[in-house]
């Protein structure tokens, strides 16, 4: 699939779960909104991915010996769309730099089946 389009887009702000996206093809994806802070595709947050190894959606591991710090569970303040092609998120830790585009989106869906399906391939 080269282009996904959404057929309905659900953010929910107000509960703080996260977004459903439901694809022209039929396929749901659902994506929290802490798998979606953590799989942000700007590129300072690409570039700290890709320098300790994780997958977009992974969360950041502490640093050996480091003790875990409270913080607040990733929520956005504010989803606006992004012309017809992404979805930009304000989240609650200030940073407001990446544009979601329903191809990236697609691309990381974490159900099982699409999942497995990157493992396959």
């Amino acid at each position: 699939m080269t282009h996904p389009d959404p057929k309905s887009v659900k953010v929910h702000l107000t509960a703080g779960t996260g977004v459903e996206i439901e694809w022209k093809d039929g396929h749901l994806s659902e994506y929290t909104f802490p798998f979606l802070r953590d799989a942000c595709p700007c590129a300072m947050c690409n570039d700290e991915r890709e320098k300790t190894g994780r997958r977009p959606g992974d969360p950041v591991k502490p640093a050996p010996g480091e003790l875990p710090m409270f913080k607040a569970a990733a929520k956005p303040t504010s989803a606006d769309p992004v012309g017809k092609y992404a979805i930009k998120f304000k989240w609650n830790d200030g940073h407001e730099l990446g544009i979601y585009s329903w191809n990236w989106l697609r691309e990381i869906c974490p159900c099982e089946d699409c999942q497995r399906e990157r493992k396959a391939g």
